[in-house]
């Protein structure tokens, strides 16, 4: 029974990490959170590659990992958090991002001979209409709220994360999962430096909320999620993931409603199941050939 409800625990942790945004923003800019959380990330991988004592990347491999740390997790999560400090509501962060099984499906057709079938160009079609729907609706965006650039900073993230997967399967194959992820947590962190410092003055508003956001974002995300993942590839249950991770919209929509009063019109609530039903025939089809 807890063996089958894993990747619903991944999920559900996976969905807070954009609610964490939300708690941990308004006491440190974006850059300055995420520089902190990849420093405790590294410390507490450095303790469990210690115990571990896998096979670490050297030379291109090395270079290939950093590469792709600083798309998945500097584009990516840093995208995702300034577009939610532009005032972005957290579910329709979450929404725009989990499009990258369908941008990842589109690149690789584009790239090699495989073709779109009927479920997948009726899954593209879906989710056009259903972000239509969503942005059309009625969603609770800050009040001082920058859309223009909220979106910008969004769609570098679903470029980040799209891209940094693509390029970590294609370059990173053999490469020991956990080593992968502190030193891509390396890179991010060395990234989100020099914003932080010169940009941002690195300010931080030292709290009990911002302290418990990040004691969450650190175990939580960054660890017991990458952990449960690393567990499912090792039993062959990766791919369960990925029926179920359309559900992180929705759910990280409900949660902004329950924390934040993040309303949304009946509209909204359409567009999201028509999303989740558009990346679900998208992710459902025939396995596209990534990489060698």
């Amino acid at each position: 029974m807890l063996k089958s409800a894993i990747p619903f625990i991944f999920v559900l942790l996976w969905s807070t990490g954009f609610i964490g945004a939300k708690f941990g923003l308004p006491y440190a800019d974006a850059a300055t959170f995420l520089f902190i959380r990849m420093v405790l990330n590294v410390s507490v991988f450095i303790v469990i590659l210690g115990v571990m004592k896998p096979l670490m990347p050297k030379g291109k491999v090395l270079f290939h990992v950093l590469l792709s740390g600083l798309l998945i997790h500097g584009f990516y999560l840093g995208g995702v958090f300034a577009a939610i400090g532009f005032g972005m509501p957290a579910g329709l962060s979450s929404l725009l991002v989990g499009f990258q099984p369908i941008l990842t499906a589109l690149i690789v057709i584009n790239l090699s001979s495989e073709r779109l079938n009927p479920a997948q160009w009726v899954g593209l079609f879906a989710g056009i209409f259903g972000i239509a729907l969503v942005v059309q609706g009625k969603m609770s965006w800050n009040i001082d709220a920058q859309p223009f650039y909220a979106y910008l900073f969004v769609f570098l993230a679903l470029l980040g994360i799209t891209l940094g997967t693509l390029y970590q399967k294609h370059f990173c194959q053999g490469v020991d999962l956990v080593a992968c992820a502190m030193w891509q947590y390396v890179a991010a962190g060395v990234f989100f430096l020099p914003m932080a410092w010169l940009v941002e003055g690195f300010e931080v508003t030292w709290s009990l909320t911002f302290t418990l956001t990040m004691i969450w974002s650190v175990l939580a995300l960054s660890v017991i999620a990458v952990l449960l993942y690393l567990y499912m590839v090792g039993q062959g249950a990766a791919s369960k993931v990925t029926s179920v991770i359309y559900l992180v919209p929705p759910v990280t929509a409900i949660q902004g409603w329950l924390f934040f009063d993040e309303a949304f019109s009946t509209a909204t609530i359409i567009g999201f199941a028509v999303c989740a039903l558009a990346v679900f025939l998208v992710m459902k089809a025939p396995k596209l050939r990534v990489g060698h």
